[in-house]
């Protein structure tokens, strides 16, 4: 039986997920993130869609899971400015 060939390296593919965790701020987005339980989750969201209307600062939940305690842990994302 033939030796199988090896499998590619994943080192580049490590050094891309690897830089972009370690970016910071170079998209032009802020980020906040949270973990909170469900009625304070909804109330945050919401003070962040009336500070940051999503029109102008294109205000989004950018991830969200719940946690094994109950609670929401999601992570608010908006332009810093508006223009």
């Amino acid at each position: 039986m033939p030796d199988l060939p090896k499998p590619p390296s994943m080192d580049g593919l490590k050094r891309r997920i690897e830089h972009h965790r370690n970016r910071k701020g170079d998209d032009g987005f802020v980020r906040e993130h949270y973990c909170l339980d469900h009625e304070d989750a909804r109330a945050k969201a919401r003070e962040w869609f009336k500070s940051y209307p999503k029109a102008a600062y294109w205000t989004t939940v950018e991830s969200w899971r719940v946690v094994p305690d109950g609670r929401i842990e999601f992570t608010m994302r908006r332009l810093s400015t508006a223009d």
